[in-house]
C-alpha cells in the first residue's frame, strides 16, 4: 500500500470513530428546534440545540435543555470541544409517578460534550420539606470543570383526580 491509501484509510477510521461517538442512541432526547448563532460559508453553522427528555423514573416530569454546538469542520466531525454552558428548565407535564427510589444527585442524562474527556449531565434531586422535584444540568471535565450550571424545579401538584406523590418517600438513604 502507498502513504496515500494508508492515509485514507486512517483517516477514515477517524472519522468511523468520532461519528460512532456521538451516534445518536435509543434515549438520546428529543430535538425541539435548533438556531443559527455563528454563520461559517463552506462549513456547518455554529448552533443554539433545545432539545427534551422525559425523566425516567418520574413519569409526568419532561426538562427541556438547551446547548451551544459548535460549527465548523471540527463541530460537524466530533473533534471541536462543546461549550460548557447549558440552561434547563423541567416542568410538571402530566400526573407525576415515581416509579423507583432515588438518590440526591442521581444522573438522569448525560451528553458527551468532547471527543474524550467533557460530558454534560442533568441530576435530579428532591427537596422533601417542600415536596419539590430539583434538576441541575452541569458540565463535568477530567481535569478541570465548569462552575457554570443551571437549575429548574419542579413542584409536585395534584393532576385531576390524582394525588401529587411525596418525592421524599422516594429517597434512598
Amino acid at each position: 500500500m502507498n502513504k496515500i491509501s494508508k492515509f485514507i484509510i486512517a483517516l477514515a477510521a477517524v472519522f468511523t470513530l468520532a461519528t460512532g461517538a456521538f451516534a445518536q442512541q435509543a434515549d438520546d432526547p428529543e430535538v425541539i428546534f435548533k438556531k443559527n448563532t455563528v454563520f461559517h460559508l463552506l462549513s456547518p453553522d455554529a448552533k443554539l440545540a433545545t432539545y427534551v427528555i422525559d425523566d425516567p423514573a418520574v413519569s409526568g416530569v419532561a426538562c427541556y435543555f438547551t446547548v451551544p454546538e459548535q460549527g465548523g469542520w471540527t463541530g460537524w466531525a466530533g473533534f471541536a470541544e462543546q461549550r460548557s454552558e447549558t440552561s434547563i428548565a423541567c416542568r410538571q407535564v402530566g400526573p407525576v409517578k415515581i416509579s423507583a427510589k432515588f438518590g440526591q444527585g442521581d444522573n438522569i442524562y448525560e451528553q458527551r460534550r468532547s471527543f474524550f474527556f467533557k460530558t454534560m449531565h442533568i441530576v435530579r434531586g428532591c427537596d422533601a420539606k417542600r415536596n419539590v422535584l430539583v434538576y441541575l444540568a452541569y458540565t463535568d471535565k477530567l481535569i478541570d470543570g465548569s462552575p457554570q450550571n443551571s437549575t429548574s424545579t419542579v413542584p409536585l401538584m395534584p393532576w385531576g383526580n390524582d394525588a401529587a406523590p411525596k418525592c421524599g418517600d422516594f429517597l434512598t438513604p
